[in-house]
Formats: C-alpha cells, sequence, structure tokens
C-alpha cells in the first residue's frame, strides 16, 4: 500500500489533514477502447487487501451504489472475507438496500444477508450521527456512495454531517472514492445565508465538479474547524486511472447502479444538476416515467417550446417534443406535453445554463407557476432553496432573459474554483 500526504505549498497546511491512499495498487486491465480501466476507490482497496482498514472497527455508510467490479458490494465483502472487523451499518436517503422512494428510508433494522444493525441515518442531525456512532462502537467510518454531482443530491450532506460527527468524538474518517458522473467542471449558483436545507447545507455551488473525495476534503479544510471545532482524520482511497472529463460511465466501463431509485441511467445523472429545478415548478420533472429529468412537461406546455428551445441553438443538446402520462408524482396518470432532453455532445453540454433556458421559456405560458410549500411560510418557494437563493426566481419573473441570470452568479462560481483548487485529486480540463 502506498500513502502520500496532499500537503502541497498551494495547500498548505490547512490541507485538512487528509492522506490519500495509493490508486495505483494492482495493474490495471485495459478496457475496450485501449484507455486503463477505471477503478474505484473500493475496488483499490480490496486489491490491496484491506490494509487502509487493519485493525479498525468499522461503520459503513452506504447504499446499493457501493459495489467493487463484478456488482459485489463492499459490506458483504467485508462480512464475507472476514477480513474487516465491520460492526454496523448506516442507510441515507432511500436506504442501505435502495428500497425507498424519494425523501424516505427503510428504518433501522437487522441486515438479513449479514446480520449487522442497518442504522437509518436519512435526516439524522450531527448529534444523532455521533449517537450512532456510539451505540455500534466504531472508531473509522468508511463512506462509499456514488455521487451524481449535484449540491442537492442529498448523500453529500449524509457526508458532510457524518465528518461533522465523527470530528467530533475524534474517530478516523475513510472516503472509498468514485467519478463524478458530471466530471470536474463546476457550474451555476451559489448557495447563500437563510436558504440552507437538506438540499443544501453549506456554501457550494450548484454543480461542485468534484469528487466525494474531493468535496470531503474541501468540507475537511473549509467547514468542519468551525463546525466540529476541528477537522476530521480524514483518509481518501482514490480512483486511478479517471480524468474529469471522463463523462457518464459509458468511458469508464464502471458498473452503473441506480444511486437512487429515480436515476436510473449516466443521462440522467448528466442533466439532473440542471432539471432538477423543475422540482420547483408545477411542471413534472419526469419522475414516474422511465425518464426522470429527462423528460419535463406539463398539461398547458406544447411543442412550441421545444421548438423554441432548439432555436436557441444551445450547446451539446437538442430538444425532442415529448408527451407522456406520469404513474406517480406530479400529474399522476394525466397527460403531459413537453419535451426530452437529448444530449448530443456531452463535453460541450451545460446542464444549469440549459435548465435556465428551459426555465425562461416555460414561464412564457399562462399555467406556469413556482412550486410554492405552506410549510414554510419564510422560504415557501422550492426553487429558492434548489438554487441557494431567490435571485434565480425573482429575476426571471421579472423579465429577465437567460443569459441575465446565468451571468448573475459568474462572479461566485469563479470564486469557488478558486476556493476549491487545493482540494483536488484529479485532473482534467476546466479545473
Amino acid at each position: 500500500m502506498r500513502r502520500r500526504a496532499l500537503l502541497s505549498a498551494a495547500a498548505g497546511t490547512v490541507a485538512v489533514g487528509a492522506t490519500t491512499i495509493g490508486a495505483g495498487a494492482a495493474p490495471a486491465a485495459a478496457h475496450p477502447g485501449g484507455r486503463k480501466q477505471v477503478r474505484t476507490g473500493l475496488q483499490n482497496l480490496i486489491d490491496d487487501g484491506w490494509q487502509a482498514l487493519a485493525g479498525a472497527k468499522v461503520g459503513m455508510v452506504s447504499n446499493p451504489t457501493g459495489v467493487d467490479s463484478a456488482y459485489r458490494h463492499a459490506v458483504d465483502l467485508m462480512v464475507e472475507g472476514g477480513t474487516v472487523d465491520i460492526v454496523g451499518v448506516f442507510g441515507p436517503e432511500h436506504g442501505f438496500r435502495g428500497s425507498a422512494q424519494a425523501g424516505s428510508s427503510e428504518g433501522t433494522s437487522t441486515d438479513p444477508r449479514t446480520g449487522l444493525t442497518v442504522y437509518d441515518a436519512y435526516g439524522a442531525t450531527q448529534d444523532d450521527w455521533a449517537s450512532m456512532f456510539g451505540k455500534a462502537g466504531i472508531d473509522t467510518v468508511v463512506y462509499d456512495i456514488q455521487d451524481v454531482g449535484a449540491r442537492f443530491y442529498t448523500y453529500i450532506w449524509t457526508l458532510y454531517d457524518s465528518m461533522v460527527a465523527a470530528a467530533k468524538l475524534g474517530l478516523r474518517y475513510v472516503v472509498l472514492d468514485r467519478p463524478n458522473p458530471c466530471g470536474g467542471k463546476a457550474y451555476g449558483p451559489m448557495m447563500t445565508a437563510g436558504y440552507e436545507s437538506g438540499v443544501g447545507k453549506k456554501e457550494i455551488v450548484q454543480q461542485h465538479g468534484m469528487t466525494t473525495g474531493e468535496l470531503a476534503r474541501f468540507y475537511n479544510g473549509e467547514f468542519l474547524p468551525s463546525a466540529a471545532g476541528r477537522s476530521v482524520d480524514l483518509s481518501v482511497v482514490q480512483v486511478s486511472n479517471w480524468r474529469t472529463d471522463q463523462l457518464g460511465t459509458d468511458l469508464t466501463y464502471l458498473p452503473w447502479v441506480l444511486p437512487s431509485p429515480n436515476m436510473p441511467t449516466q443521462t440522467s445523472a448528466l442533466v439532473y444538476p440542471g432539471t432538477c429545478m423543475f422540482e420547483g415548478t408545477n411542471a413534472a420533472e419526469g419522475r414516474g416515467t422511465t425518464r426522470p429529468f429527462e423528460l419535463i412537461g406539463a398539461p398547458y406546455l406544447d411543442y412550441h417550446w421545444s421548438d423554441r428551445l432548439n432555436a436557441a441553438d444551445l450547446p451539446g443538446v437538442r430538444f425532442r417534443e415529448a408527451y407522456f402520462t406520469p404513474t406517480f408524482n406530479k400529474y399522476a396518470n394525466t397527460l403531459c406535453n413537453g419535451l426530452e432532453v437529448e444530449i448530443v455532445d456531452p463535453a460541450r453540454y451545460d446542464p444549469i445554463a440549459t435548465a435556465v433556458h428551459m426555465l425562461v421559456e416555460a414561464k412564457k405560458y399562462d399555467g406556469f407557476a413556482w412550486r410554492y410549500d405552506d410549510y414554510d411560510p419564510v422560504r415557501p418557494y422550492w426553487i429558492d432553496k434548489l438554487t441557494g437563493s431567490p435571485r434565480l426566481r425573482t429575476m426571471i419573473d421579472d423579465g429577465a432573459g437567460a443569459s441575465d441570470v446565468i451571468h448573475a452568479w459568474s462572479g461566485e462560481l469563479s470564486a469557488f474554483r478558486a476556493q476549491r483548487r487545493r482540494y483536488l485529486l484529479y485532473s482534467g480540463p476546466g479545473r
């Protein structure tokens, strides 16, 4: 096993006390494209004989995505192999085995396959995490969940809250890294004070452009010293042979396991940082169809919507006129008119800018409305929580064009890109 501290001059001593564990422990086979096979952090840990966890009492934060190249789950391998002392599992939104829909979990129970206690961690506060870690009797937290690169995908806040709890308890924290299917470029607006929620707890931009390991390093250097009083003892088992311009899993030949029930494909992940904003409207975002976040529509929309967007000639994307009837969620069993987002050049496609153009055009229809949540009278608009402030909503309501809306976040985006630079582990354009 090779270990090296990434404490470069650029990173400085605040470089989060993080260790990165060598990403080249085993020879890499070539995939059909002729490049070396991309290997996840889990695969490198397995190939290294689990040495990074030797002697540790492990608590695993994971879901169905925590698999090796043969689709075998890390928890199952730890139990069956007997080389890792795993004493508890912590399940995020949708649950450890992935049986729950959006906004729900599996509850605390005994896992039938392994006999381990699975703690329900969805919605857990930092104090709840500390209590669960104490009950499990762990000294090392291991995190392995496939992220999709958007601020409002809740797993990255599971990461954050569990890191804070681990830091307070003096536990070690190990992230088994995976590629970000949206790549390494950051896009979109910043979360602002007063609009924090379960879909955005700290100041990062809407598409953060980091792997989970990079994000953990960012949290550890930027947020944990104030949130926990100190940084956590963090190690990242890196991905090997991956560049940040390899998008989705089509170019990496890695297994794709649904990270959540409405993220069925790599394309779903690529569009999600943008089209998830339609959750904040009265248009259907494709839940209840086979193409969530790719199909967007409502009874009040029509074919002119896709025609106008195609006429804008947005980079890397085309729009197909589409009609669909969701089986659940918005407009269940009701015909929706709309479009399907077709990515034609992932390298040029900006999901958030594209979705802003979509929102501006949709706002021209009389039936369009922003989702209004009565349970939160102070911040009732869901779009404000998704985008991090009321700015996008109020600009569109005031008649601003898409380019003006997009330009409004350019300064904060540039600052974020500079802020995150010393925490990055992987190379590629736009970093």
